[in-house]
């Protein structure tokens, strides 16, 4: 089924792009948010086995995919204002529930710490209470390609480190996707890590403290960048809050083979609806030409 694409607009100030995949027999509607340097591709995979049983959105940041056009690009976007964009969403498509890859669940943490009234529930995939070592080195490493506008080592790099475990159909996506990207692209991408990097991120652990709704953390086995030991560390803060390991997967999760999808999308339902049949997820695994067919991995700064 195609979405219905649309602009909206949030706080007379961004005009952002939006999907919405319509489910006439759903009850709920969940949100989709982004990693850094991604757009609305990034969730193919992702869309496959939530569109049966929810309505699905997903957006492009303001700086972004087909939200780009719609903007002025003189200022850059920090965390907050994506935190406020998110709750400017949920109220325009009446969200019941979010889903955040790795860095987008900053912005995810931020916008549940103020309490929308109508989520009930999220998922944070690929996310961590702290930034280890590894992720240091990545982020220092992109920082430096970023601000010399190096757009073959940027592909490399992500290709090299976080995507390592992504087919080699997905890291050409990867590479190609992430070296043409506009140069206002890459300094908000700078400006995004600097903010990661020089900023405390006890901020995270202080949002998880203020959320009061049921929450899932989702990590790889082998993702040594969003490691589920930091991420287990929320537990420390969360009222409500769940953990689950993808086995033989890395940081991309549902992107990295059939496997992790299978286990990805079991781990996903079966929190948000606990009553989800497994016989007919099972039934929903995607061949190997659809997994192909969805090569757009999610570039995360």
């Amino acid at each position: 089924m195609k979405p219905e694409a649309a602009i909206v607009e949030t706080h007379n100030q961004f005009k952002v792009y939006t999907e919405f995949y319509r489910n006439p027999a759903a009850a709920k509607t969940i949100i989709l948010v982004n990693g850094s340097l991604a757009t609305t591709a990034a969730f193919a995979q992702t869309v496959r086995y939530l569109q049966p049983r929810f309505n699905v959105v997903l957006y492009d940041q303001p700086y972004a995919g087909q939200s780009r056009l719609h903007n002025r690009h003189d200022q850059l976007i920090c965390k907050e204002d994506e935190a406020q964009i998110l709750l400017a969403l949920i109220e325009h498509f009446y969200a019941e529930h979010l889903l955040s890859f790795s860095w987008g669940g900053a912005a995810t943490l931020l916008a549940l710490a103020q309490r929308p009234r109508r989520i009930e529930a999220a998922v944070i995939n690929s996310f961590a209470a702290r930034i280890n070592q590894p992720m240091r080195d990545y982020l220092e490493s992109g920082l430096n390609f970023l601000q010399a506008c190096d757009r073959n080592n940027l592909g490399q790099l992500l290709n090299n480190s976080i995507g390592k475990h992504l087919p080699s159909l997905f890291k050409r996506f990867n590479h190609r996707h992430v070296s043409n990207l506009a140069e206002h692209e890459y300094r908000q991408m700078h400006f995004h890590i600097h903010e990661v990097l020089t900023q405390d991120t006890q901020c995270y652990l202080a949002c998880a403290a203020a959320i009061e709704i049921p929450l899932l953390f989702v990590n790889g086995e082998w993702d040594e960048y969003t490691t589920t030991a930091d991420a287990r560390l929320f537990a420390e803060h969360a009222r409500h809050c769940q953990f689950r390991t993808i086995n033989n997967t890395g940081h991309f999760l549902d992107l990295e083979h059939k496997a992790a999808w299978h286990d990805t999308q079991q781990a996903l339902l079966g929190f948000l609806q606990p009553a989800f049949s497994l016989a007919k997820a099972n039934n929903q695994q995607p061949s190997a030409k659809q997994h192909g067919d969805g090569a757009r991995a999610r570039a995360a700064i």
